[in-house]
């Protein structure tokens, strides 16, 4: 069987902010854009979809966990940079919440961790 990653969905509370802040921390061209999910098209053939929470339940037919407050979602979207510094301001000025700073990393990489708007984790790193 062969199989490769080509979207990640993320279900969010507030669509129009998720999408200003992918936009604005990353510049990705928007390719899917109706009221309840906008899909931005990454680097080399993958996406990143933007569901609202209900509309999202709705599809996948079960109901889907509330991040609120301090609370930061059980999974990641890590990227690779070109210039970590860089990236590390755009998600800062687009308001990304900062969750662990710029470090090495055991694995290797060096990486700055971040809350998007509805709690998503979001990793920006780069190998060392």
């Amino acid at each position: 069987m062969s199989a490769r990653h080509t979207l990640t969905i993320l279900a969010v509370e507030d669509l129009a902010a998720s999408k200003a802040f992918y936009l604005d921390a990353f510049g990705w061209p928007v390719t899917v854009d109706v009221p309840v999910y906008v899909e931005l098209a990454l680097p080399e053939g993958q996406r990143l979809g933007l569901y609202t929470r209900d509309a999202y339940a709705a599809t996948v037919g079960g109901t889907v966990a509330a991040i609120g407050g301090a609370e930061i979602g059980p999974a990641e979207v890590y990227l690779y940079v070109d210039d970590l510094e860089a990236a590390i301001a755009r998600v800062s000025r687009a308001g990304g919440r900062p969750l662990s700073p710029r470090a090495p990393r055991a694995w290797g990489d060096e990486a700055a961790y971040f809350a998007d708007p509805s709690g998503h984790v979001l990793v920006v790193a780069q190998p060392r």
